[in-house]
């Protein structure tokens, strides 16, 4: 059971040597457990007196949280969690500083989608009704008008339309609940929506023993579409996709294997000013556009349980979509 904990911990007796860690453990400080066993706490994190002091309020039946570590090796800031065991032993978990803060931030983002989605969402409930009273007039008055007035009047019904897809954008952005979902070829997904474009150079590293992702496959085909035309949009001449199982991450509320689907441009850089808030609703650095498109991706993904991770810089800018991969849908 310890070495399934979708945390890093470790364990270690009174002393404060190591007697176990765990696979996402080693993961974290590259370090096998055979090169871990039987050595102190201290010659792998850092200041040694506060591994100590840890330690020792632990021992006190104290529950200990801090967040004033750091590797030895690379000097990666940690927050400690330590707790005595019943038996003596002591166990500590390490959450990576950036883990914590991506964490803060995928909350803050979750969360100011959903107030401007509700705003979204009255607003375009208000406007389809009579949109729809329009279209159907516009409609018969199609059918009654000479060959004249025809072009103005299919021009108006095209009009029309293109409101209705705005409209159908902005619910898009808002919560959904019970979604239908089923098993997807993901790879063969991808396929149908990457399609030759110009000169841009594309390029497939897919693992091919990934199984059926359990999803919802028109939401989350409109997630790859809108992570494809993103990164046309910025230029780019070389695109790659990427499919992986990844062992060192987690996600909330699940245990088990989590894939990554990775986009990875050449393009231009996002600017530096809207990166903490480029998956707001109506945030956009294009001349033209409406500022959803990575609105929705993360909406999407939120509603698959899973997260999005982007960096961004000089002719490199890549999104990772990170989902809990699952046999059945439950």
């Amino acid at each position: 059971m310890f070495a399934d904990l979708p945390v890093s911990c470790l364990l270690v007796n009174a002393q404060g040597k190591i007697l176990a860690a765990n696979i996402l453990l080693q993961e974290h400080l590259n370090v096998s457990e055979k090169r871990m066993l039987g050595k102190h706490l201290s010659i792998f994190i850092s200041p040694e007196n506060e591994v100590s002091r840890l330690l020792e309020r632990a021992l006190n039946a104290e529950t200990i949280s801090s967040d004033a570590f750091y590797t030895v090796a690379g000097h990666r800031p940690y927050t400690l969690y330590a707790s005595q065991q019943a038996d003596g032993n002591i166990s500590v978990v390490l959450i990576a500083e950036g883990n914590r803060l991506e964490a803060e931030m995928q909350s803050r983002r979750h969360e100011v989608a959903e107030a401007v989605s509700r705003i979204a969402l009255e607003r375009a409930h208000e406007i389809k009704n009579p949109l729809a009273a329009l279209r159907g007039a516009t409609q018969l008055l199609s059918e009654q008008v000479n060959d004249d007035a025809l072009e103005i009047v299919e021009h108006m019904l095209g009009d029309v339309d293109r409101i209705k897809e705005r409209v159908d954008g902005f619910l898009q952005v808002g919560p959904r609940a019970n979604i239908q979902m089923h098993p997807v070829n993901i790879h063969k997904l991808i396929d149908d929506v990457v399609k030759e474009v110009g000169d841009i150079k594309i390029q497939r590293v897919f693992d091919p023993s990934i199984p059926h992702l359990i999803c919802h496959e028109r939401r989350f085909r409109q997630a790859i579409e809108n992570l494809w035309s993103n990164a046309i949009e910025a230029g780019s001449d070389l695109i790659v996709w990427e499919t992986r199982i990844e062992h060192g991450v987690t996600l909330p509320e699940h245990k088990g294997a989590v894939l990554s689907i990775k986009i990875t441009s050449n393009g231009a850089e996002i600017p530096e000013h809207i990166r903490d808030k480029m998956f707001e609703p109506y945030v956009t650095a294009k001349a033209r556009g409406n500022g959803l498109g990575l609105s929705i991706v993360q909406q999407v993904v939120q509603e698959h349980g899973g997260k999005v991770v982007v960096n961004s810089e000089l002719m490199r800018t890549s999104f990772t979509l990170y989902l809990p991969l699952k046999t059945e849908q439950k």
